[in-house]
């Protein structure tokens, strides 16, 4: 209950100041695991990428916001999952978002990494494909345009902007694919970037044609 409200108060927010369009919420499956990668511009990704289902996904977040009762308990219950920062802690953090969807819930995972910059995406880490592969279940692209002029890497103060939300069709990992094979991984993706990009060139459009 506390999730579904605290979702559906940003997502009036983010229509009212942003004036918010999502397209292809009928690319999300309606049930199982599957992992959510969208393009990466802003911290307002984050929120922006749970509008596209009802259902609670799950983020990983820095695991400062848990270290109190209080913060731990409010974004455990807003999907949070903490990890700690720096390269050493990737494999840990693949682990959390793992158990996230053997739990029976849909993950994020940001393929980018960090935030990017710019209308192209950028070249994609193989988390994503990794834990398709491993679990067998979907990858749902998603761009995000517009965001980046909200609240890009650097800035402190947002600005209100027009934001475009494209969700592409759901990436299936082949029956024979391995996690030890780095090919498959790397096969993946780069259908994912093939994908992401093209769904930001029109997200972007979408914006710049507003």
């Amino acid at each position: 209950m506390v999730y579904g409200f605290a979702r559906g108060v940003l997502l009036v927010l983010s229509k009212m100041l942003f004036r918010i369009k999502i397209s292809g919420t009928e690319n999300v499956p309606t049930s199982g695991v599957y992992i959510v990668a969208p393009s990466h511009r802003s911290y307002f990704d984050t929120p922006f990428a749970s509008f596209i289902t009802r259902r609670r996904i799950r983020f990983m977040a820095k695991e400062e916001l848990f270290k109190n009762s209080f913060g731990a308990k409010l974004f455990s219950t807003l999907g949070g999952i903490p990890v700690t920062r720096g390269s050493a802690s990737a494999r840990g953090a693949t682990k959390a978002v793992e158990a996230a969807l053997r739990a029976g819930e849909p993950a994020a995972v940001f393929p980018e990494g960090t935030r990017a910059h710019g209308p192209t995406i950028a070249p994609l880490f193989d988390g994503a494909a990794y834990l398709s592969v491993k679990l067998g279940c979907p990858i749902v692209p998603v761009a995000i345009g517009g965001s980046e002029e909200i609240l890009a890497s650097g800035k402190k103060l947002p600005k209100l902007h027009r934001v475009s939300m494209r969700v592409g069709a759901p990436i299936m990992p082949p029956a024979d694919a391995s996690t030890r094979r780095r090919n498959d991984l790397v096969a993946i993706s780069d259908e994912l970037m093939k994908s992401l990009q093209s769904l930001f060139d029109a997200a972007n459009a979408d914006v710049d044609g507003a």
